[in-house]
């Protein structure tokens, strides 16, 4: 579909099965209509239509001119790889001229990503006119150093207008020419690759648009006041986001966003895909568990696509937005499910950023936390995303994380404090963590696609970003001694709510450098001599001490050490030892041997 160039000219193919003509036209031929060229039905049930145009090239703009009855209306080529804008012209791409180097990037193992959640516009703007991927790759070598082994980008798709979340999408086949268009971002993942960083591409499959958006309507056809041929013509079509949900009951529809996903995976080498809101694909207002709201057709469209992909590119990992904590979405298409491997987890998010905003010590629910740490039944790490900020919680009302504990002061203690604490439970916690930009530099307020990140702060929160570091190292097991914390198993060791200290193990295989220790005291009362359960005998050496004064000025409370066991049952186990641990403060511990 769309666009094929081929020597000496470009087939063009588009689906507009209730038109009576279409052709299309553009500077191969002046714009001249007189001059454009007729395409002829493919075949007489198909509803596609197609036609060799001799001299258009690659670079070539043209449009797509539709007649069901009356004037042609001028169309942009839903399948059009590049446009000039969102109520431009398409323009003819070949992804095989892409430039993509001599190396061969390695998608690192799921269960040891760490992942930097990235909005192109405000990432790394260069002046009022905004970021773009070329300027982005100019941060890479940023995350490089801070550890992160994944990016995943903000729907870059075309927008309307130049400032957007991209949660938009007027073309789903075209990178947004703000960004700087195809060859843009096929240079951003090349960069990426080249510093071992994978790439996630955020997709949208719930809603198109709404504005700017040549599909409504395409071929003149529709009902009750709807949108056509590519969405719902009756009350499923309606969204939050307005009446433009996709008809997954119609077999072109699904082709096209099954061709969009596909395209992105294998043209543009990403190396994996995060579904949007996956509960408003299967349900019409996102509860799945409300047999009334729920579109089966949306259900078998993200199984199959989810199949074809794992036929295709098996170590392309696939993310669900679904926020229910159910388990169809991880499970098989076979089994009923939808086939995904992970899913964002809002019963992490919610809990740990309530005990951490919480005003008063007395109010963090610990056992609430501890819940959130432990998660769902998980069979790997990777199967939930977790996190404290993400584009949904730092906007719409909700403010970044130490915004949120001292309002306009999100560099005070203690939101410098609580927040490291987040980032330490997202590090260490059964999952996938997913730090949001601006995280690892204490950024402050909340998110907006019109102000670009501050990396100033980069600077003045040095000892911050470098604590982020150490805590993104010990995740991804970097020193080779906290193997544990990329494991899908959580014991909790201790839950005191009266104290507010949380302890638990983390281990993968378990034994010397997996298994893993986190202690968490969640209030401004440093504890000294608290005595808890050990996993195993022996010396354990402290990985991570939150408090310590390096990581800015006020840390350093309590000297944190080493700690070696003693007999006693305490928490269920034979041996034991006294932690000393500052204000609002996390410790990492884990054996040698």
């Amino acid at each position: 579909m769309g666009a094929v160039p081929h020597d000496g000219g470009v087939t063009f193919r588009v689906w507009a099965p209730h038109a009576r003509n279409v052709a299309v036209v553009g500077d191969f031929c002046g714009w001249d209509r007189a001059r454009k060229t007729p395409l002829a039905p493919d075949h007489a049930t198909s509803g596609t239509w197609s036609g060799f145009v001799p001299g258009a090239d690659v670079g070539s703009e043209y449009r797509v001119l539709v007649r069901r009855g009356g004037p042609y209306l001028w169309r942009i080529d839903p399948f059009a790889r590049q446009v000039t804008h969102s109520r431009g012209n398409a323009v003819v791409l070949d992804p095989g001229r892409f430039d993509w180097g001599g190396g061969d990037f390695v998608m690192p193992g799921w269960d040891d990503l760490v992942v930097y959640e990235m909005h192109v516009g405000t990432f790394a703007a260069d002046g009022p006119g905004g970021g773009t991927f070329d300027t982005a790759v100019g941060r890479l070598d940023h995350l490089a150093w801070l550890g992160v082994n994944a990016v995943e980008v903000m729907p870059p798709f075309e927008f309307a207008g130049t400032a957007s979340w991209g949660y938009n999408p007027s073309h789903v086949f075209a990178i947004e020419s703000s960004y700087g268009g195809p060859y843009a971002f096929a240079r951003f993942v090349r960069a990426a690759h080249e510093r071992g960083i994978a790439v996630l591409l955020d997709v949208v499959h719930n809603h198109l648009g709404p504005t700017d958006l040549d599909l409504w309507r395409f071929d003149g056809w529709h009902r009750r006041g709807y949108g056509g041929i590519y969405f719902y013509n009756d009350a499923r079509a309606q969204t939050p986001w307005g009446a433009t949900r996709p008809d997954y009951g119609r077999k072109a529809v699904r082709n096209f966003l099954r061709d969009s996903a596909i395209m992105w995976l294998e043209d543009f080498r990403v190396d994996g895909l995060r579904f949007d809101g996956t509960n408003y694909v299967r349900s019409r207002w996102g509860d799945v568990r409300d047999p009334g709201q729920r579109i089966g057709a949306g259900h078998r469209h993200l199984a199959a696509l989810t199949d074809d992909i794992r036929s295709r590119q098996p170590w392309k990992i696939l993310v669900s937005e679904d926020m229910q904590r159910d388990p169809a979405v991880t499970a098989p298409s076979a089994q009923g499910g939808l086939g995904f491997h992970s899913q964002w987890d809002a019963g992490f998010v919610h809990p740990v950023r309530a005990a951490l905003e919480a005003a008063h010590d007395a109010d963090r629910d610990v056992h609430a936390v501890a819940a959130a740490v432990v998660g769902h039944d998980l069979r790997a790490a990777h199967e939930r995303v977790v996190f404290t900020e993400s584009h949904d919680e730092v906007a719409n009302g909700k403010s970044r994380v130490p915004e949120s504990i001292t309002p306009g002061a999100a560099d005070s203690w203690h939101a410098r404090k609580r927040a490291a604490l987040g980032i330490a439970l997202t590090m260490t916690s059964a999952g996938m963590p997913l730090l949001f930009q601006g995280q690892d530099v204490l950024e402050d307020g909340w998110f907006d696609d019109r102000r670009p990140l501050d990396w100033s702060k980069a600077h003045r929160h040095a000892g911050f970003l470098h604590l982020v570091r150490h805590l993104v190292a010990l995740r991804r097991n970097l020193e080779g001694v906290t193997g544990g914390l990329s494991g899908a198993h959580t014991r909790l060791v201790r839950v005191d709510d009266d104290r507010k200290i949380l302890a638990f193990h983390r281990w993968r295989r378990g034994g010397p450098r997996d298994d893993t220790l986190v202690v968490v005291n969640l209030t401004t009362r440093p504890v000294t001599g608290y005595g808890i359960g050990l996993p195993r005998a022996g010396r354990w050496r402290l990985r991570c001490n939150t408090d310590a004064a390096v990581y800015g000025d006020g840390f350093g409370g309590v000297h944190a050490g080493d700690l070696r066991s003693a007999p006693g049952w305490t928490d269920g186990r034979p041996q034991w030892a006294a932690v000393d641990v500052g204000a609002y403060a996390a410790l990492v511990y884990s054996q040698d041997e």
